[in-house]
C-alpha cells in the first residue's frame, strides 16, 4: 500500500501522515506538488515534520516527485490501483471497497482537495461520510481512517 500526499500545506499534517503510515505498514509515501518533505533540497530537516512524525520519517520510505502525472503513469504501469480520497459525484464510501491489488491512495490539499485533472486519472474515488455540519475532516485524520481500513 502506498500513499500520495499532493499539495499538502501543513508540515504537521505531513508528519502525522508519516506516523500513521508507519503504524499501518505503508510501503512508501510519495510527496508531490508543494507538499513539504522531511528534508529540503539542501538536506536540512523540517523540524515540524520531524517532531510530529516521532521518527517515522526514518522508518517509512518516501520519495519526492515533481510531476504527479509521471508518478501516476508509473504506478499504473506497475498495475497499482489509484484511489483518490475525495468527495466527488462518483465517490463511494470507503467502507464499500476491498482493493485486491497494490493500491495508492491520494490525499489532497487541506482546503481545495484534489484537482479534477488528477481525479480523472484515478481508478476510483472514495469518501468518508460526514454527519455533522462540517464538510470534511483534517487530511491527517482521513489518512488514518483510510489506512487502517485497508491494512
Amino acid at each position: 500500500m502506498y500513499i500520495i500526499l499532493h499539495n499538502i500545506r501543513s508540515a504537521h499534517n505531513v508528519g502525522s501522515a508519516f506516523r500513521t503510515a508507519d503504524g499501518a505498514g505503508v510501503s512508501k509515501i510519495f510527496l508531490t506538488g508543494y507538499t513539504p518533505a522531511p528534508q529540503d533540497r539542501f538536506g536540512r530537516e523540517n523540524p515540524e515534520i520531524k517532531k510530529t512524525s516521532l521518527g517515522a520519517t526514518e522508518t517509512v520510505p518516501y520519495e519526492v516527485v515533481e510531476d504527479i502525472f509521471v508518478l501516476l503513469k508509473k504506478l499504473k504501469d506497475e498495475e497499482v490501483k489509484i484511489i483518490a480520497v475525495e468527495q466527488t459525484k462518483t465517490s463511494v464510501s470507503y467502507k464499500t471497497i476491498h482493493p485486491q491489488k497494490p493500491t495508492a491512495f491520494i490525499f489532497g490539499n487541506e482546503v481545495t482537495g484534489i484537482t479534477q485533472d488528477i481525479l480523472d486519472v484515478c481508478d476510483m474515488h472514495i469518501e468518508i461520510a460526514m454527519h455533522g455540519t462540517k464538510e470534511s475532516l483534517n487530511v491527517s485524520v482521513c489518512v488514518g481512517i483510510v489506512l487502517f481500513a485497508y491494512q
